[in-house]
């Protein structure tokens, strides 16, 4: 039982196609202009045009160096340019009208079929004519994904052992700030001094070597009043009543600058980090989970302050391999 208003007995709204109504006709597309049609085509074809072109700009400008205004510049043509392509496309070269069947019997009639049989003939002969939209579409997307590849170039070379090794090795002399290299004599009991490996000079160069540009490599020389126990394999690796330990908090990598002298104590003013000087830098307080890493010494014939080789561990903070 059917009522005036149910579904079955609803006609298409006024203005409206009705695929397959009587009278109606089947499709309402309008017939090819091909005026029209090759204006229209060349429109969309000009907009992937400027989208290869601003993906291309995109791609050179990245891989110069880089500016930030070119960038912006030509990703807004790339996108730009394709977006109004495929605007312009789907406008003219996709059927856009509204189309409105009734409920009627699941079989279609004669009627129907030969209409389908006909919009199919023409969406096919549409897709068979526009090459040329096609191909600068397809020449635009993948300028586009090809220029948004490079950003990769950013990420830089593999780190390799780059994060696990510092310019300490055997026979380096340890200096100050000023690349002046330190004796034995120059720290005092309970005193603390902060070292970096040696630079050597650059031939030609005006500018004085810099040691304190090396940001791995900052070590503090302490000469504790108390006795140093060694950890095991560490034994030698103070002299002279010196011990030498990385600068650099195991927690953020904040500078370990305060030396509590009566309790051979250094904290770390960051997060209160503090570790114990005679235990091998061992930490005692705060959220730092590892002592700092111990740098192996010697005194050469000369009394000057030289590395056995390089720290006991990776300086700083942790990271995704560091025992690795």
């Amino acid at each position: 039982m059917t009522t005036p208003n149910s579904q079955s007995d609803a006609a298409p709204a006024e203005g409206r196609g009705c695929l397959g109504c009587e009278g109606g006709g089947g499709s309402t597309s309008p017939p090819l202009d091909p005026v029209a049609d090759r204006r229209a085509e060349r429109a969309v074809a000009s907009g992937f045009l400027v989208s290869t072109v601003g993906a291309l700009g995109l791609g050179v400008v990245y891989w110069r160096g880089g500016q930030p205004q070119l960038e912006g510049l030509f990703l807004a043509l790339a996108l730009g340019g394709l977006g109004l392509g495929f605007i312009l496309w789907s406008r003219r070269f996709m059927p856009h009208e509204p189309v409105v069947e009734a409920r009627h019997p699941i079989a279609s009639t004669d009627e129907e079929v030969e209409a389908f049989r006909e919009e199919f003939d023409q969406g096919e002969m549409i897709l068979t004519r526009r090459k040329l939209l096609v191909r600068s579409a397809g020449a635009a997307v993948i300028a586009l994904g090809g220029a948004l590849l490079f950003p990769i170039r950013s990420l830089g070379p593999r780190p390799g052992r780059g994060l696990k090794e510092t310019p300490f090795e055997k026979g380096v002399y340890l200096v100050d700030a000023e690349n002046e290299r330190i004796r034995a004599d120059d720290v005092n009991v309970d005193g603390v001094l902060t070292v970096f490996p040696e630079v050597t000079p650059e031939p030609d160069s005006e500018e004085p070597p810099r040691p304190a540009l090396q940001a791995d490599s900052p070590t503090l020389l302490i000469r504790p009043s108390g006795t140093v126990r060694p950890r095991d394999g560490r034994d030698g690796w103070t002299v002279d009543g010196l011990v030498a330990y990385s600068k650099l908090c195991t927690h953020v990598g904040c500078p370990v600058g305060l030396y509590q002298a009566d309790e051979h104590l250094l904290l770390c003013p960051c997060h209160q980090s503090t570790f114990d000087v005679l235990d091998g830098a061992r930490p005692v307080f705060g959220p730092a989970t590892r002592s700092l890493p111990q740098l192996p010494i010697a005194v050469d014939d000369e009394g000057f302050v030289v590395a056995e080789g390089d720290f006991s561990g990776p300086t700083g903070s942790g990271f995704w391999d560091r025992d690795r």
